[in-house]
């Protein structure tokens, strides 16, 4: 088997790359906070799409996906995590492109 084989996502699931700048956090008062610690409601997470299914609608690579963490499926690529998960699992979608069906939220 060669070392690197093309990967296609198949359906509507995407490949994620997960955001290394969400980890720790700082609270208003300049306390930092941990990626490790507990909070008390469920936190979503921020990941960049690497791939894309053929069925995948709302979704391109380059764009940044808002999902639950505790819905994950993680898979290591050539030493890299990524995370696997459907197009519906997915909250919201941050990319550039929408800009002309702006909500009026930015990031």
């Amino acid at each position: 088997m060669a070392d690197k084989q093309p990967i296609k996502m198949l359906h509507d699931r995407i490949l994620c790359e997960l955001d290394r700048e969400a980890g720790e956090r700082r609270s208003s008062g300049g306390i930092v906070i941990p990626a490790t610690a507990a909070m008390g409601a469920r936190r979503l997470a921020w990941a960049l799409v690497a791939a894309v299914g053929p069925h995948a609608r709302s979704v391109e690579v380059g764009d940044r996906v808002l999902f639950d963490p505790d819905d994950k499926s993680e898979v290591e690529v050539h030493g890299e995590t990524y995370v696997v998960m459907r197009e519906r699992d997915v909250h919201a979608v941050a990319a550039d492109r929408l800009a002309d069906e702006s909500a009026g939220l930015y990031l």
